[in-house]
């Protein structure tokens, strides 16, 4: 079983992408999918997704794109997560107390619940500007652009 699904895995590389450019002006769904290997369909699909949870705003016309809703400092990967695949659960005992009989005598129930309580919470410490900073997301179009203006 994945904890994190690969449109999930698809979702990080598109707002990182958004991240990276962040103040530079709109993005293209095209351009961002490209740069990040994310199938151009399901990049759209993904932005769709983004767009309802407001965590990126779009912008209409031939320069057109899409840019964060707010800072990258202001955006964790919870949120991004949650917005592409719902919460992470590691067990469905957790999801609610009618989901087991057994929830009030259970001994595993308890330990369950503070691993995911420690996720939820290292998920929503690291923001999307943390992880540019430690410079985790060098994009594949941002190596080809060096190459090109290197030459």
């Amino acid at each position: 079983m994945d904890v994190m699904r690969r449109n999930t895995d698809y979702a990080l590389r598109l707002v990182l992408n958004l991240a990276r450019n962040y103040g530079n002006g709109p993005v293209s769904t095209r351009a961002a999918a490209s740069e990040e290997d994310v199938p151009y369909q399901l990049a759209c699909k993904l932005m769709q997704r983004f767009h309802r949870a407001k965590l990126v705003k779009s912008c209409m016309g031939p320069k057109g794109g899409f840019v964060l809703g707010r800072e990258p400092s202001k955006i964790c990967l919870l949120d991004v997560v949650e917005t592409i695949q719902g919460p992470i659960t590691i067990n469905r005992c957790l999801l609610s107390l009618d989901a087991c009989p057994q929830h009030t005598r259970c001994p595993v129930r308890a330990k369950l619940a503070g691993l995911q309580k420690s996720i939820n919470n290292s998920l929503a410490g690291i923001t999307l500007d943390e992880l540019l900073r430690n410079g985790h997301t060098k994009g594949k179009g941002n190596a080809r652009k060096r190459k090109r203006t290197n030459r």
